[in-house]
């Protein structure tokens, strides 16, 4: 049995097979996902499970050194946006590794998720709680 705390097999296989720059989309219920797009989907029911809470698990495994938000997120859905930020300066510290946050438009976004290796869809119901993560190297 696995020790770490990521115990979902599917996003741990695809954690596990991410090179270097290799993008993952996490993303909120209603995001359109690319029919050639992998999709993991742990939506269960309305805001189960939490972007945040998805976020969390998949930084407890995955190194990254990249980070694609909508320009909206900030504007709209300022709560959740901020608590992003906050995992990624988390991600910063423990790691003493630079992840470099770029904003595009929504348009672009959902455009930009058809070069993710996949896109892990949550329960989450709060206006563009979306992220793209460009994979990073542990070394």
């Amino acid at each position: 049995m696995k020790k770490s705390a990521l115990i979902h097999a599917e996003l741990s296989h695809l954690i596990a097979t991410l090179g270097h720059t290799d993008e993952v989309t996490i993303c909120d219920a209603g995001l359109p996902i690319p029919a050639e797009t992998q999709r993991i989907d742990l939506a269960l029911i309305p805001g189960v499970p939490a972007f945040i809470d998805t976020i969390k698990a998949v930084l407890s495994e995955m190194q990254i050194e990249g980070a694609v938000i909508a320009e909206e997120f900030a504007e709209v859905s300022p709560e959740h946006h901020q608590a992003l930020l906050a995992l990624i300066h988390q991600e910063e510290q423990q790691t003493d590794k630079a992840i470099t946050v770029s904003y595009i438009s929504h348009e672009a976004f959902k455009a930009k998720t058809r070069a993710s290796k996949a896109v892990i869809r949550t329960g989450e119901c709060t206006p563009y709680a979306n992220v793209i993560f460009q994979s990073g190297v542990v070394f």
